[in-house]
């Protein structure tokens, strides 16, 4: 559950809880690892059907990491189509990175890529070219 910025979260404009820098990111800078549950992909889509709001991250080896359990503040990182940061899966972890400068107080954001909502799922992100749905 390393981070390398402080952060927090609280309630997003975008979706429910956000997180949010604490400090200043600079672009191309790790911000920390995703904490969570490794388990293997049939487990992690038994849980996905439960709940509503889903945090998981396929690794596409049989296993997914469950970032609703042992989470930390990236957890939060809500979706957006003009995102300020990028997810990296990487030997069983899943990184976040700045894709450019991020100011304190702003909203870590992150193009979620193909999910399990097929694309309908309505996108809340406001950003100028919003896809429209997930």
């Amino acid at each position: 559950m390393l981070l390398n910025y402080a952060l927090e979260n609280k309630p997003s404009k975008i979706d429910g809880k956000g997180a949010f820098a604490l400090q200043k990111i600079a672009a191309r800078k790790k911000i920390g690892n995703l904490g969570g549950e490794v388990i293997s992909l049939r487990e992690a889509r038994r849980r996905a059907k439960l709940t509503k709001r889903v945090a998981m991250v396929e690794f596409g080896d049989g296993r997914a990491l469950d970032a609703s359990v042992n989470p930390n503040e990236l957890r939060y990182v809500n979706h957006s189509c003009k995102p300020n940061s990028y997810m990296r899966v990487c030997h069983s972890c899943v990184e976040f990175y700045a894709l450019r400068n991020i100011k304190k107080g702003e909203e870590l954001t992150c193009n979620y890529g193909p999910t399990h909502h097929d694309g309908k799922l309505k996108c809340r992100c406001g950003a100028p070219g919003c896809i429209g749905y997930l």
